[in-house]
């Protein structure tokens, strides 16, 4: 029975999903809901016959190892990916790392708002997606320099003042943490926390307070190097289940600030 239902459920899923969520070429042609089997296979790093044994119930027992391979490959939501372990009989261990992908639909979002400045961060504050209107706000180095965290605490990249900077401090470190418990075998994260640790006293100290912030709406003025002090207003909206954020950023309607966020976005580079 427990084989049936994880079959069943492998099934399901991969059904669901279509090829451009994942970044495939989209054929017309196509025959199979969703994708493909070989394409799930080689998504998660396994044989094509392995994961058709699988969807049929006929496959051994899968390691935490294989199963992890699955939940990406799936895109599972961590609530579907302890759901999937649970199916194969064991636990589902903590993320090896944050996602960094940026789904197909979340970048379009970014594309469909040009008079609005937009990112994705993920877990780890780094920038993994923006418009052209978030470049011109926050500096032509964004690329270079994508990580929030080590703009605010190590002064990489354009600083601008801000009237929310002490706050920011706290917010970036409150997901930071969440990030550290989250995923504990993460490199790349921890390389983070090393550099922010050996590299800042006030993040130190913040670490050091345990800051509780959850994601929301906050307005602050920033001094940009070119159009002067704006008043901007930040909308957070999550993707949970890519651990990831995209903060929309905007000026009240009729404002002067938004007349020279008009302004920028018709100079930002598309």
């Amino acid at each position: 029975m427990a084989r049936q239902e994880l079959a069943r459920f492998l099934r399901d899923r991969r059904e669901r999903l279509r090829p451009q969520d994942l970044g495939l070429p989209d054929d017309p042609h196509r025959r199979t809901p969703g994708l493909r089997r070989e394409e799930v296979a080689e998504l998660a790093h396994m044989s094509v016959d392995y994961y058709v044994r699988l969807e049929q119930a006929r496959g051994p027992r899968p390691s935490p190892r294989i199963l992890d391979g699955l939940a990406r490959a799936l895109r599972l939501a961590p609530a579907e990916r302890s759901h999937l372990f649970r199916l194969a009989g064991t636990s589902a261990p903590p993320d090896v790392r944050a996602e960094r992908r940026v789904r197909p639909q979340v970048a379009q979002l970014l594309r469909r708002l040009p008079d609005t400045g937009a990112i994705v961060t993920d877990a780890a504050y780094d920038v993994v997606a923006w418009n052209p209107l978030a470049q011109a706000l926050l500096g032509d180095d964004l690329g270079r320099h994508p990580n929030l965290a080590r703009r605010r605490f190590l002064g990489q990249g354009h600083a601008y003042e801000s009237s929310s900077a002490e706050e920011f401090g706290h917010v970036v470190v409150a997901r930071l943490r969440r990030a550290a418990d989250r995923y504990p075998h993460d490199a790349a994260l921890a390389g983070l926390l090393g550099e922010l640790r050996a590299g800042s006293e006030e993040f130190r100290q913040i670490w050091e307070e345990r800051p509780v912030h959850a994601p929301g709406h906050r307005t602050k003025t920033v001094e940009h190097p070119v159009a002067g002090p704006l008043r901007l207003n930040c909308d957070v909206l999550l993707v949970p289940e890519d651990d990831q954020e995209v903060v929309l950023i905007t000026a009240d309607p009729g404002s002067p600030s938004a007349r020279t966020l008009r302004g920028l976005a018709g100079a930002a580079v598309p």
